[in-house]
C-alpha cells in the first residue's frame, strides 16, 4: 500500500469512528495503533511511544492547568458579574450600549482567563437576560454572547496561543505579544459592526433611560473600583510576562494567587468553590492531555509511514503563490473546524502544516496569529459549533439551536474578514515583535 491510500485510509476511518460518538483521544489513539502494528508492525510501538513522553513531559503544560483553575474560580465569584454591572455605568444611553458593554466586559474576561467555555457561559448569564429584557434584537444580543466569548481564543493568556506554542517550540510571550492588536481588531469589528446596526435601527438595541438603569453602582467612581480589582489580576498576569519579570507558566501561577486573594478579599473564597473548580480544571486538562497523547501518536505513526514528506511534496507542487498554500491550509482548518474542536485540529494539523509554513519562509508566530482566529470561526461555526451548545446550556427555553447558529453569522463574517486582513498584511501582527 502506497502512501497517499494510506492517508486516505486513515482519514476515513478517523471520520467513520466520529460519527460513532467515540472521544477523539480514544479515536485516535485507536487509528494509531491500527496503523503501527499493520505498517511497521509491534517493534515500531517505542518510537510512538516517545513521542507521546516527549509531549507530556513539556514543562510549559504546566501553565494550562493554572489558566484553567484561575478561570474556574473566576466563573464562581462575583468578580465577572461586578466588571458586568460596572461597565453597565459607561454604557450611558448610546444605542447598542449594553451589548458593547458586554463586548468589552468578554474582552477583559478574555485577558482574566483565557478560556472560552467559561465565558459563554458567564456572559449567557449575566448578559443576555440584561439585553433580552431591555428590549435587544434577540440575534444581535446572542451573537454579541457568543463572538464576545470567543476573544478567549486570541486574547492572552489564551490556552489556544499556549498549546500553538508548545507544538510549533516558539516563544508563548511572543505570541501574546503579537495576538494583542489582532484581538483588539477584532473587538473593535464587533463593536462597530454593532454601534453601526443600532444607530441604523435603534430598536435592536434600545438606548437605557431612568427607568432602566436599574443598577447596583450609582456612580462611575464605585464602577471604577469594581472594575480595578480585575484590571490588577489582568495586569498581574500579562503585565509580569511583557515586563520580563515571569515567563508564562509562572506568570499562570501568579494568576492563580491573585484570583484566590481577590476571592478571600471579598468574602467569597470557601472550600466548596476551591473544591469544584479543582475538579473542573482536572477534568479540562485531561481531555486536553488525553487528546494531545492520541494525536501525538498518530502524526507520529504518519510520519513514520513517510506522511509528512507526502503532505509537503503534495502542498509545495501545487504551481501557486506560497500566499494561496498558506490560504488552502487555512480553508482545511476551516472545514476541519465543522467536525473536530480546536485542540483536536491543533494536534492533528499543525505538526504536518507548521514545517511547511516554516520552509514556504513564513513567520510561524503570524501562522499562530492566523490559526486562533480561524479557531474563533470554528468556535461559533454549525454544527458542532461548541459556542452554540454552552450557551444553549444557560440560554432561556425560548432560545433553540437555530436560532443560535443564525445570530452567529454576522459575526463569523468579521472573523473572516480579520483573518483575510491578517493574511494580506502580516504585520498587523508581528509589528510589536
Amino acid at each position: 500500500m502506497d502512501i497517499g491510500t494510506a492517508t486516505i485510509l486513515m482519514v476515513g476511518a478517523i471520520f467513520a469512528l466520529l460519527i460513532t460518538g467515540l472521544p477523539l483521544a480514544f479515536i485516535t489513539g485507536l487509528v494509531a495503533l491500527a496503523f503501527t502494528f499493520g505498517w511497521f508492525g509491534e517493534m515500531a510501538l517505542p518510537l510512538i511511544t516517545s513521542r507521546v513522553y516527549g509531549f507530556i513531559t513539556e514543562y510549559s503544560l504546566v501553565a494550562v492547568p493554572m489558566f484553567v483553575l484561575m478561570a474556574s474560580l473566576l466563573d464562581r465569584s462575583g468578580i465577572a458579574r461586578d466588571l458586568f454591572n460596572a461597565m453597565r455605568v459607561f454604557a450611558g444611553r448610546l444605542p447598542g450600549g449594553v451589548a458593547v458593554q458586554t463586548i468589552v466586559v468578554a474582552f477583559f474576561l478574555a485577558a482574566l482567563s483565557g478560556i472560552i467555555g467559561g465565558e459563554i457561559v458567564l456572559l449567557g448569564i449575566l448578559a443576555l437576560p440584561q439585553m433580552l429584557r431591555l428590549g435587544y434584537d434577540k440575534r444581535l444580543s446572542i451573537g454579541v454572547v457568543c463572538a464576545g466569548g470567543a476573544l478567549g481564543t486570541m486574547m492572552p493568556p489564551s490556552i489556544v496561543l499556549i498549546i500553538y506554542g508548545l507544538i510549533a517550540s516558539v516563544s508563548i510571550a511572543e505570541l501574546f505579544t503579537a495576538a494583542i492588536t489582532p484581538a483588539i481588531i477584532l473587538m473593535g469589528s464587533y463593536i462597530a459592526y454593532v454601534l453601526v446596526r443600532c444607530l441604523k435601527n435603534p430598536s435592536l438595541g434600545p438606548p437605557l433611560d431612568e427607568n432602566t438603569q436599574d443598577n447596583p453602582f450609582t456612580s462611575r467612581f464605585d464602577a471604577l473600583k469594581a472594575i480595578l480589582l480585575p484590571g490588577l489580576i489582568a495586569f498581574l498576569v500579562l503585565g509580569t510576562i511583557y515586563g520580563g519579570i515571569a515567563s508564562v507558566t509562572e506568570a499562570a501561577a501568579m494568576g492563580v494567587f491573585g484570583v484566590i486573594l481577590a476571592t478571600l478579599v471579598r468574602g467569597e473564597f470557601n472550600i466548596g468553590m476551591l473544591h469544584h473548580s479543582l475538579s473542573q480544571t482536572m477534568n479540562t486538562c485531561g481531555m486536553i492531555i488525553w487528546i494531545g497523547i492520541g494525536a501525538a501518536a498518530l502524526v507520529g505513526v504518519y510520519n513514520l509511514m513517510g506522511g509528512n514528506s507526502f503532505v509537503s511534496d503534495l502542498i509545495l507542487g501545487l504551481d501557486v503563490a506560497p500566499i494561496m498554500i498558506i490560504m488552502v491550509m487555512m480553508a482545511i482548518m476551516l472545514v476541519l473546524g465543522l467536525f473536530l474542536d480546536w485542540i483536536g485540529i491543533a494536534m492533528l494539523a499543525l505538526p504536518i502544516f507548521l514545517p511547511i509554513v516554516i520552509q514556504l519562509g513564513f513567520d510561524p508566530i503570524w501562522f499562530g496569529i492566523l490559526f486562533a482566529v480561524n479557531m474563533q470561526v470554528s468556535f461559533l461555526s454549525p454544527p458542532f459549533g461548541p459556542a452554540a451548545f454552552y450557551l444553549k446550556s444557560v440560554a432561556p427555553p425560548d432560545i433553540s439551536l437555530k436560532d443560535i447558529y443564525l445570530s452567529v453569522l454576522p459575526f463569523m463574517a468579521i472573523q473572516l474578514c480579520v483573518l483575510a486582513t491578517l493574511l494580506l498584511w502580516p504585520q498587523l501582527a508581528i509589528w510589536p515583535l
